[in-house]
Order: C-alpha cells, then structure tokens, then sequence
C-alpha cells in the first residue's frame, strides 16, 4: 500500500491509502504520478504528495498538522513548544538537553515544562 498526503497551503489535512496497483505505469513501475492523479480522479483537484510509513520518502510520516518544506522535500511536525527550535535535521528540539535518563527511578520520568523553559522531574503514577 502507498501513502499519500493531501495539503493545503502546505499543511496535511488528511492522509490516504492507496493500492499500489495505481502507481503502476505501463512496465509495471510504480509512479509517484500516478497515485497522485488516481487520488485527484475521486477527490479532485488537490495537492497530494507521496509519503512513506516508514519514513523512507520526504523524512518522516505526516499527520495532520504536519507542515511540507517544499524546498527540502519533507514534512516537519508541529512545534510541540513555542520555545523549542528546528534544527539542521528537521527535528524540534528543547533549548535545554534533556537530563541523563539514566539517572532515573522506577517511577520517574522527565516532562517538558514550558511556563520554566526547562525538563521536569515527575513521578509516575503506577
């Protein structure tokens, strides 16, 4: 099966599984093409990109929500934080490293904690 991506304004609104006996061309080579006018053949003129469950095509697998950078061919997930950045890798990422997990208890974890900008310390409650 084939994935693809409908935006708008480059923003996923919905994502659609396709056959991939509709990306085949004629030698039995699947074609990004195709899927996209078999797509546009039952919702009609939309903007629909392939993208990959396993993250293989364009970074990472959208949601809705999700953002396309048309100029480095990928989608980017939202900005879980207003301060958190993008960095060369397209990944967000807090301003402060998280603490070594290692550390942790058996019933911890670390939280982002944006009104402190800063990694917080919670119990787990099993």
């Amino acid at each position: 099966m084939a994935h693809f991506a409908r935006l708008e304004n480059n923003i996923v609104v919905d994502v659609h599984v396709v056959d991939n006996v509709n990306l085949l061309d004629e030698n039995g080579i699947e074609q990004e093409q195709k899927g996209i006018d078999y797509l546009k053949s039952l919702w009609g003129d939309h903007t629909f990109l392939q993208c990959s469950y396993n993250s293989t095509i364009r970074k990472r697998y959208p949601g809705i929500g999700y953002s396309y950078d048309a100029v480095n061919d990928l989608f980017i997930a939202p900005q879980p934080y207003p301060s958190w950045v993008l960095n060369d890798n397209f990944d967000w990422e807090a301003p402060v490293a998280m603490p070594d997990l290692s550390v942790l208890g058996e019933r911890e974890a670390y939280n982002w904690n944006e009104e402190i900008v800063n990694w917080e310390l919670v119990k787990l409650p099993f």
